[in-house]
Order: C-alpha cells, then sequence, then structure tokens
C-alpha cells in the first residue's frame, strides 16, 4: 500500500536541504527505488517535506541512508507523520504540438487541432 510521509524538521534550512540532497546523490539515493513524489516547502529557514512511498519498507529503507545524513548535517527528522494515500490525481497529458506548413513560413498547431469532438 502507498504511503504520504510528512516531516516537519527542526533545523533544516533550504541550504541544509539542498546539502542534503548532495549527499543522498553521492550515497546513490538520489532517487531511491520506491519514490514515487518528493516535494519540500516552507519558508527558507524552515524546509518541510512530503513524499509519496510505493510502501512502507521501501521507505525505511531509504531511511538508513538519509537518517545519519540528516544527523551529519544538524538536522533533527523527529517522527514523520505517515498516512496511507487514499487517491492521487496527475494532471491530463497536454496534446503535442507540432509544426504545420504554411504558405511563406511555419506555425504551430496543436495535435488535436480540426479533431471532431
Amino acid at each position: 500500500m502507498a504511503i504520504g510521509v510528512y516531516f516537519g524538521v527542526t533545523g533544516l534550512s533550504a541550504a541544509t536541504y539542498d546539502e542534503c540532497i548532495k549527499h543522498l546523490r553521492k550515497a546513490g539515493s538520489g532517487h531511491p527505488k520506491g519514490r514515487s513524489y518528493h516535494v519540500s516547502f516552507g519558508p527558507p529557514d524552515k524546509i518541510m517535506v512530503f513524499d509519496v512511498w510505493t510502501s512502507q519498507a521501501a521507505f525505511d529503507k531509504f531511511g538508513k541512508t538519509l537518517m545519519p545524513i540528516l544527523q551529519q548535517l544538524g538536522a533533527e527528522p523527529g517522527t514523520p507523520a505517515i498516512m496511507p494515500i487514499h487517491k492521487v490525481i496527475v494532471p491530463a497529458p497536454t496534446a503535442p504540438v507540432r509544426k504545420a506548413a504554411k504558405k511563406g513560413g511555419t506555425k504551430k498547431v496543436s495535435a488535436l487541432a480540426g479533431r471532431r469532438r
């Protein structure tokens, strides 16, 4: 079951967050298996994180790499809020744009132009 994980980390500035990401990449965990979505947000002096993971096991495995890095950087992760995911809604794909020949040049035309609905 997919889970949502929210961290309201103490001492996580934007600079510390960016440094943490560098350390994770060096450790081979820049794009960990099982993480579907990641967002960091908030004011520059208090960054918060929300992730979607495919399972608790995938998140726990990543935590073995993440937690020592956060501690090394002086950020106290605390206990994350972990919740089951009920539904994820993603934006509908947009129509690709192609160029169509036009007398005297080209113009951009939606791939859906001229299609009946």
